[in-house]
């Protein structure tokens, strides 16, 4: 792209994001790293937004030497782009998952916790959802994550995903700005970057280009899709609460217990979608595509057998025709019903 051609894209990506918001807003956030996707999007923001107040946020992560250095710069270019401030958020990054996971749960934190309320915006692009969705695919984890990222999904907003990269970078450069090169990007030991480096450059080979962008479609109309099976799993996992509740037996801090014969007359897709959602409504972490079908044995394979362990230390267990989650204690994973 040449003029200001990179630079109109993506201001118009975000007037056409804003638009399609699901709410009106006095002020947003934008993420901010000083790469070039989060640079170009904070100029597009101000430029765009300018009746509103926009702050740009940047996370240091503290996991390089002079990484508040970077911070530093990243949240003066911004304001130098037109943002009305900027702030650095230091995070200490450790736990489960790797690096990578942790760094990515300190990041979301604070900048959760930072815009107050407000949306934030995100920079990525459509080759970042293509990414996501080989991430996806090679994990086996189901349709949910082969959807990739929404581009409202708040407080997260993402006005980028339908641009690819090149015109972020070009974008920068058509503001005299010269982006920040994350040394982590180029790293090898990182599955992201090998994808990025090696797994779609040759799949755009073998399959003749447009790899990227036909990944993107895929997960939007895996989205679609989704969403339709989502809300008919709510509507499923609804009936079973109505069957079962009582408010004369059930205290109000109880967890609701589903009715396991109104479970098992559904399809297993709709199924382990109403448990997904009845066990998040609990307080259960963490769930994966094996959890919901030991949790969902206990309904389609019912053999009498003991209850079934998630993280955090939850147990479900089928009693009575119902299905309880509960806390698990020592040993107690033997419930059986032979109802």
């Amino acid at each position: 792209m040449s003029g200001f051609h990179a630079v109109a894209a993506v201001r118009k990506a975000v007037r056409e994001f804003l638009r399609t918001a699901p709410e009106a807003v006095d002020s947003l956030c934008v993420a901010v790293s000083g790469g070039a996707d989060s640079l170009a999007l904070a100029e597009a923001t101000a430029y765009t937004c300018r009746d509103l107040r926009v702050t740009a946020l940047v996370v240091d992560h503290g996991l390089q030497d002079g990484s508040d250095a970077v911070a530093d710069k990243a949240a003066a270019t911004a304001r130098e782009l037109g943002v009305h401030d900027a702030r650095v958020l230091p995070v200490s990054v450790s736990g489960p998952g790797g690096p990578e996971a942790a760094a990515r749960r300190a990041r979301y934190a604070a900048l959760r916790e930072a815009s107050a309320g407000a949306p934030v915006l995100l920079g990525h692009t459509r080759d970042d959802q293509a990414e996501t969705v080989l991430l996806g695919l090679g994990r086996g984890s189901g349709p949910r994550s082969i959807a990739g990222m929404r581009p409202h999904d708040p407080p997260w907003g993402r006005p980028l995903l339908g641009l690819p990269r090149t015109t972020t970078r070009a974008a920068c450069d058509e503001l005299g700005i010269t982006p920040w090169q994350d040394p982590h990007n180029a790293d090898s030991r990182y599955r992201r970057v090998r994808i990025r480096d090696e797994a779609l450059p040759t799949l755009e080979d073998v399959l003749g280009g447009g790899v990227s962008g036909a990944l993107a479609r895929t997960a939007a109309q895996l989205r679609e899709d989704v969403d339709v099976l989502d809300d008919l799993g709510e509507e499923l996992l609804a009936a079973a609460l109505t069957e079962t509740r009582d408010a004369a037996e059930t205290s109000p801090d109880a967890v609701p217990e589903p009715a396991v014969p109104v479970l098992a007359a559904a399809p297993a897709a709709l199924r382990r979608r109403a448990l997904r959602s009845w066990l998040l409504g609990a307080g259960v972490r963490e769930l994966t595509d094996a959890h919901l079908r030991s949790v969902d044995a206990l309904i389609a394979d019912w053999r009498g057998q003991g209850g079934v362990w998630l993280a955090g230390d939850f147990e479900v267990r089928r009693a009575r025709g119902k299905l309880r989650v509960e806390p698990a204690a020592a040993g107690s994973i033997t419930t059986s019903d032979h109802r």
